[in-house]
């Protein structure tokens, strides 16, 4: 740098130019574009959030500020004397009833969005979201949603729509009338999600793809730089021969050397449940080991019988290892043997013969003089029998040997493709799908092993691989893969099972089989609620009846209550013949079966006051439980005369439980979540389903006091964690195939199937017996908003100064809506209410009838001018 400065100066002396001025540095300013655009980048996030934060407050707190807000408008900046309920204080309030009332209603959270992302450009100096998408996507979502909501909500005193809304619904409903409008909402909506949901699509394909090939891509590059120090190792060999060294073993080229990466495992093969011969399996000569003589190396059939016993019968078979052939290069090669293959197999627990059993009597103490028997009255009741159910398919499993050997040798090949040795591989074959447990060789991490899901799957060729690492209590990986024949677990095998017959619970279900084909039962009344959920068409209704029919084989008539919400109207139906039977409903309800949504909160209402009272009855008696409020009752230890009454179990069924939130909401979930949190002690069980797992469907309040879960097949794996708090509910092959989750343990299981005309018999043989005079009742349950009493009617001697604007605004439109009032007078909804209430007790409106418009009693404003005259309005 200095020789340059040096020719710089020579130059300008032999030219006679003068010296160079040297340049005065310039002072940078104070604050740079830069940071200016990233300060207003994150008050632009800061704007969003505070937006965001306003309007969900204002979702609660409308009511009460809406008065303030209009009675001061923006002067409530300012002023001392207007206190709010916002979260955001007054200015919250204020922008939030400007966005909602006067502009934009719900639409208005997009308004935060498209600030959101414009924040962020600006913030990173990034097109990371594309503005000018979002903006135009954004204002034609604000117009379609503001006049929808108002369609939908016509008549709500929150401003769903908006002033937006509200004009544009007006206009369009005058111009082409309402079901013009609603067709035409319909037809943009619909158009406009499928384009979407085609758009996301198309994405999602592009992104498999590409992951695809960025997946092969690694593979490639994985298996090049393996053979490549494959062969440095190879050159490094030669070498050493070359010098003098001896190597361990040369493998012909006319040989067939074994590849696998482990040494000497066992492989055994358990099948419980399996009564079938196995076919014996020829013999493979294999090549002989380099270090030994000729002598072939053949698979052996060893056969060890054991003393067999009526309960169990184990026969164990082993095969030699069977070594896969490779392709020979003349290298040195590491000789290694692949894991035994050893069977067991073990006769189904529990099963007897259907001709012993016999149907389900009371407990011993029932037949004591001293006691009291509450299935006295329905003495001569008989519980149905198993003849009544069909056996559907042989029971048994088949082993198909031939594709164990397949599955067992890929899985192998698979995992010795990326350096994992296996000790020893067990497989245990249920009725749907096979589960291969391996102990990996010491030093493997699970994590690698658990990263081969989708590569063991695409080398099986099979949906639904689930790999389990590791399985809890067994210090084993498991690698569940469905079988090519699956079996079908019928409902009578399991109700003439033994573990079923002879269970000692209060509420027994019989759940379907596992995977080791044992029969699993569960006792709902320590569950002690159940969730389920699953995608349509997946086994949901077959859960829910497979769990009636095996409470109706258990449980007498007086012990065990049914409340059964059917929302879809058509799953239910069939119990209906069991009214008088098991069957609990409102007083003067004609049907059992509710499948109206508003009774239905009635009814979870009914429940609750049923638990406080059973509560009552518990704490006098100083008891904790209903099992022993009902043995002291049974012993005569309770006066009937003081209110003591002996209490059966009842179990709540819910079949579509989305359709209800969606309807109801607030309404549903807290009932329902009341009785999961205080019912179990009072021998109220709920039983739960629906096809919708998510978040808001299945809130975090009832996922709180649900701890069994059942999860059939879903289609994301965001709905099996919402549903187990864990995924695997995407990887089941459906049709009954599901998951239990119970006391933090997952257990795959398989339901039994239970076909309609099999509980039409059950239901057709409890029915024509003699049952209750009426069906159980439930305490009567008023709504508050129904009481015609109390606060709803206002002193007419204390009228609202507006009274009779309001009442010719009604009038004149013929339209009972508190949001006509609002808009029409400009007041806030608590005000507009009093108004409402007082046109009712004058005789003006009508009763409230929910989200519809009240009836307007006046037709004519000549009649109004009279009754206004008569209470001294005019």
């Amino acid at each position: 740098m200095a020789e340059e400065v040096v020719k710089e100066k020579t130059k300008r002396i032999r030219k006679n130019l003068p010296p160079e001025e040297p340049e005065e540095p310039q002072q940078a300013p104070l604050v740079d574009a830069d940071t200016l655009k990233t300060g207003f980048g994150l008050f632009v996030l800061f704007l969003s959030a505070f937006l965001t934060l306003a309007f969900f407050s204002y979702l609660f707190t409308w009511k009460e500020d809406q008065d303030k807000v209009l009675n001061f408008s923006w002067n409530i900046i300012f002023s001392k004397d207007a206190t709010v309920e916002n979260s955001l204080g007054r200015i919250g309030a204020l922008l939030s009833h400007v966005f909602f009332y006067d502009l934009f209603g719900v639409a208005s959270f997009l308004i935060p969005y498209l600030l959101f992302a414009w924040g962020i450009n600006i913030t990173f100096k990034e097109r990371l979201f594309k503005l000018t998408r979002i903006a135009f996507n954004s204002i034609f979502w604000i117009l379609f949603l503001s006049t929808l909501a108002t369609f939908i909500f016509p008549d709500s005193g929150f401003p769903f729509g908006g002033g937006l809304g509200n004009n544009n619904y007006d206009w369009l409903s005058t111009f082409i009338g309402r079901l013009g409008l609603g067709i035409l909402l319909g037809i943009i909506g619909f158009s406009t999600l499928g384009f979407n949901l085609k758009e996301s699509y198309l994405k999602l394909q592009q992104w498999k793809a590409q992951w695809e090939e960025q997946r092969k891509m690694a593979a490639a590059a994985r298996q090049q730089e393996a053979d490549s120090e494959l062969d440095e190792f190879y050159r490094e060999e030669e070498l050493k021969a070359d010098e003098g060294y001896e190597m361990e073993s040369i493998i012909p080229e006319d040989t067939t050397p074994p590849t696998p990466h482990f040494e000497d495992p066992t492989f055994e093969l358990t099948d419980t449940g399996a009564a079938a011969a196995i076919p014996a399996v020829p013999a493979t000569i294999l090549p002989p080991l380099p270090h030994e003589e000729e002598a072939p190396f053949t698979m052996e059939l060893i056969e060890k019988p054991v003393e067999e016993t009526p309960e169990e019968i184990h026969q164990e078979l082993e095969l030699a290892p069977v070594i896969p052939a490779a392709p020979t290069t003349g290298k040195k090669e590491k000789f290694s043997i692949e894991p035994d293959f050893e069977i067991e197999e073990i006769q189904a627990f529990g099963s007897i013969d259907v001709s012993e059993i016999q149907d389900p009597v009371a407990p011993a103490h029932f037949g004591l003089d001293t006691q009291y028997d509450p299935r006295l009255e329905l003495s001569n009741y008989k519980f149905p029998s198993v003849d009544l159910l069909e056996e559907h398919g042989s029971g048994q499993i088949e082993i198909n040997k031939e594709e164990l050997e397949q599955h067992k040798n890929q899985i192998v090949q698979t995992l010795s493709h990326y350096n994992i040795g296996i000790e020893k591989i067990k497989a245990t074959v249920g009725p749907t799908v096979t589960l291969y447990e391996i102990v990996p060789e010491k030093g493997v991490r699970i994590s690698k092993i658990k990263n081969l899901e989708d590569d063991i799957a695409l080398s099986l060729a099979a949906l639904g691989i689930r790999i389990i690492a590791p399985i809890p209590g067994r210090g084993t990986i498991g690698i569940e893969v469905p079988n090519i024949k699956k079996s079908i677990v019928s409902m009578r095998s399991l109700i003439a099972s033994e573990r079923f017959q002879k269970a000692d619970m209060e509420l027994p279900i019989a759940l379907g089989k596992t995977i080791s084909n044992e029969d699993f039962v569960v006792d709902l009344a320590k569950m002690p609620h159940l969730l389920m959920a699953g995608a349509t068409g997946q086994g949901k209704s077959v859960g829910l009846n497979a769990i009636l029919v095996s409470l109706l084989y258990k449980k007498h008539p007086s012990e065990l209550k049914f409340v059964l919400i059917d929302p879809k109207k058509v799953e239910l139906t069939l119990y209906k013949l069991i009214e008088n039977h098991y069957l609990a409903k409102l007083p003067g309800e004609d049907d059992a079966i509710i499948t109206d949504n508003k009774k239905v909160i009635y009814t979870l209402n009914s429940l609750c006051i049923e638990m406080d009272t059973r509560y009552e009855l518990l704490k006098t008696a100083q008891v904790r439980h209903i099992k022993e409020y009902n043995q002291k009752f049974l012993n005569r230890q309770l006066n009937p005369n003081n209110g003591h009454r002996y209490l059966p179990y009842i179990v709540l069924v819910v079949d579509e439980f989305a359709d209800l939130m969606m309807t109801a909401g607030k309404e549903v979930e807290a009932p329902i979540a009341r009785l999961a949190q205080l019912a179990r002690a009072i021998g109220i069980h709920l039983v739960i389903a629906t096809q919708r797992p998510s978040v808001n469907i299945i809130t975090g309040t009832i996922k709180a006091n649900f701890p069994g879960r059942i999860a059939f097949k879903v289609t994301a794996k965001v709905d099996s964690r919402t549903i187990l708090d864990a995924g695997g509910a995407d990887q089941l092959i459906g049709r009954g195939d599901m998951l239990l989750s119970q006391s933090g343990e997952i257990t795959r299981l398989q339901c039994p199937f239970v076909d309609t005309p099999e509980v039409e018999h059950i239901a057709k043989f409890i029915g024509e017996q003699r049952g209750f005079p009426s069906p159980y009742e439930l305490p009567e349950y008023v709504d508050p908003k129904d009481n015609s009493g109390g606060e709803k009617f206002a002193d007419l001697g204390d009228r609202d100064e507006l009274f009779s604007e309001a009442a010719r605004v009604i009038v004149r439109h013929q339209i009972g809506s508190t949001s006509l009032i609002q808009r029409k007078l400009a007041l806030g909804y608590a005000r507009s209410g009093r108004l409402m209430d007082q046109l009712e007790a004058a005789g003006i409106v009508g009763p409230n009838l929910g989200s519809k418009a009240r009836e307007v009693y006046i037709k004519t404003e000549e009649e109004l001018e009279q009754i206004l005259q008569e209470i001294g309005e005019i």
